[in-house]
């Protein structure tokens, strides 16, 4: 890379970084192409990003962002998993690494708060924002639901009442 690229490189993944709800960091290194190629495609189906560069690099591009603090973790050969959503790419980095031992979590960023590897292992447990809407929206509609039963109840019955009495005036 020329001083240019790197420039731009540094720019590019600063304002990624910027924007992104977590981070994390893991070594690499024994992985092969392929299954780097898997990692990188399961953390985008989660809706993520892998990015691998010089560790120099990496830490010029933290320098101003909130997750400045973890650039101690760039030693030796290391890949960062990040996404907006603070559970999709620890879920993703945590379930590929429970296949390939080779694949090293080293700890994380969410925020400003600093994640070692237990950490980002309890938050990969933690459902997704769409698993909590959905049971958000599952528990707000369970109780309408009880209510419309509730009122539709009484006429129901009302109407099998009725239903008896005319059923019995017709056998008379």
């Amino acid at each position: 890379m020329e001083r240019a690229e790197k420039h731009e490189f540094v720019t590019a993944l600063n304002s990624e970084l910027g924007d992104t709800g977590v981070v994390v960091v893991a070594h690499y290194a024994g992985l092969s192409v392929a299954q780097m190629t898997a990692l990188r495609a399961s953390v985008r189906a989660a809706g993520g990003s892998v990015k691998v560069a010089k560790n120099r690099l990496v830490k010029l591009a933290l320098q101003g962002t909130e997750l400045e603090h973890i650039s101690d973790l760039f030693s030796g050969p290391t890949l960062i998993a990040y996404s907006e959503d603070p559970v999709a790419a620890p879920k993703a980095v945590v379930d590929f690494a429970k296949g390939h031992e080779k694949l090293v979590i080293l700890g994380g960023a969410l925020g400003s708060t600093n994640l070692n590897p237990e950490g980002v292992k309890s938050l990969a447990t933690m459902p997704s924002l769409d698993e909590l809407r959905a049971k958000l929206v599952g528990m707000i509609q369970t109780p309408a639901s009880r209510i419309a039963q509730v009122v539709n109840a009484p006429a129901g019955q009302l109407a099998r009442v009725f239903g008896a009495y005319a059923k019995k005036d017709e056998a008379a």
